[in-house]
């Protein structure tokens, strides 16, 4: 790298998670490459899951991207296709040491427009001390899910983002991937059945859920002791970890349905690179010392990342440090739904959530809202 000054900008969200995992290997790169600065900003995390990437890539070098955006990225190249810039063996590395599908979610069009520097699928927790207080065993099945949330003991996320990508898992569990023909979203048969789960689990809980993302579901479990057992929420180490909260949080492989553990929708995180960087050599270079083996077993979850190397999911530290979330909970992670990822699909997600939350509140016709789904699904696919 040269020796003139170099000075870059990200954006990322807010949680220390995304945000001081990602300031602290920034700050390293920068003690070790004295010429660089590097300084993150942060935006709410809806916000990360709503705003176009492309309004983002004007205005910053580095992007924490969520998955679905890879279409969209690789139809309208406003981020770098990494292959082209960073060394083969390095990427062949995250290949062969992926988190699930995490690896194979930022690639689209035959390029690599992420690195998934953070693995997250939606994941079970509980309160261990309240579990022990009140002589309760975990639920293993659907039925001991719903024996569980009659006792008021259980909350999941509600918001529209979340009630999405629950009903997706719903309905691989009963035997269809969603978003798999060009006339509808699921069969009739499969997405009623799944409707009618939710809403069935649904009534059982606090009705505050619904303005509740998975953050603020963990904030309620460690911050009151109302709370005892989340059944499938985007899992976050840090909940699991010696002084983060009030109280610690076990995480957990979900509940069985339809005899099979729960397929819950993958998540996590990519860093891209904004195709209008002026500063391609040191960006990488940061980009490529961020995704590594290394830097993901050590500053990066040190800091409170969630890694997405497997190397840092099975290391003894980081599980050691985290009540063994990362052993826990890699059986989910393998087994995710890799949500679609084509052109139009952030049209569908940003618009299918709201709908099926309105019938968890309310109930109401299933059919009904099936086709207003399909109707917003068929929009999506002329996009």
């Amino acid at each position: 790298m040269s020796t003139e000054r170099v000075q870059l900008k990200g954006i990322t969200w807010n949680h220390s998670r995304g945000f001081t995992s990602v300031v602290a290997t920034a700050q390293r790169f920068c003690e070790l490459n004295p010429n660089v600065d590097i300084v993150w900003e942060k935006r709410s995390l809806q916000a990360f899951a709503d705003e176009p990437i492309d309004q983002l890539a004007k205005r910053y070098d580095l992007l924490i991207i969520d998955h679905p955006w890879a279409g969209f990225a690789g139809k309208n190249n406003v981020i770098l296709p990494l292959d082209e810039y960073l060394p083969k063996d390095f990427l062949k590395d995250l290949e062969d040491n992926t988190v699930g599908r995490s690896h194979e979610s930022y690639s689209s069009n035959g390029h690599q427009w992420a690195l998934a520097v953070d693995a997250a699928t939606p994941v079970a927790s509980s309160r261990p001390d309240i579990f022990k207080e009140k002589g309760l065993k975990l639920p293993e099945t659907y039925d001991d899910l719903l024996a569980l949330a009659k006792q008021g003991l259980v909350i999941m996320p509600g918001i529209p983002q979340d009630t999405l990508m629950n009903f997706y898992m719903m309905c691989c569990n009963l035997g269809e991937e969603v978003c798999t023909s060009s006339d509808y979203v699921v069969s009739e048969e499969i997405g009623v059945r799944a409707l009618k789960m939710l809403r069935t689990l649904a009534v059982e809980m606090d009705t505050q859920i619904f303005d509740w993302n998975p953050i603020q579901i963990y904030e309620a479990m460690t911050q009151t002791d109302t709370y005892a057992y989340c059944p499938w929420a985007y899992g976050y180490t840090n909940y699991s970890r010696e002084g983060y909260a009030r109280k610690l949080l076990h995480f957990h492989d979900m509940v069985e349905i339809n005899g099979v553990g729960a397929i819950s929708t993958l998540g996590g995180t990519g860093l891209a690179v904004s195709a209008q960087s002026k500063a391609i050599e040191t960006v990488m270079k940061y980009v490529e010392y961020t995704g590594s083996e290394a830097c993901q077993k050590t500053v990066f979850f040190d800091n409170g990342g969630q890694p997405g190397h497997r190397k840092a999911w099975t290391d003894a530290h980081t599980n050691e440090a985290s009540a063994d979330f990362f052993k826990n909970t890699l059986p989910a992670l393998d087994r995710a739904f890799l949500r679609p990822r084509y052109n139009g699909h952030m049209y569908f997600q940003d618009r299918a959530g709201a709908p099926i939350r309105e019938y968890l509140i309310n109930g109401g016709d299933e059919k009904a809202l099936l086709s207003q789904l399909n109707e917003l699904y068929k929009k999506s696919l002329e996009i």
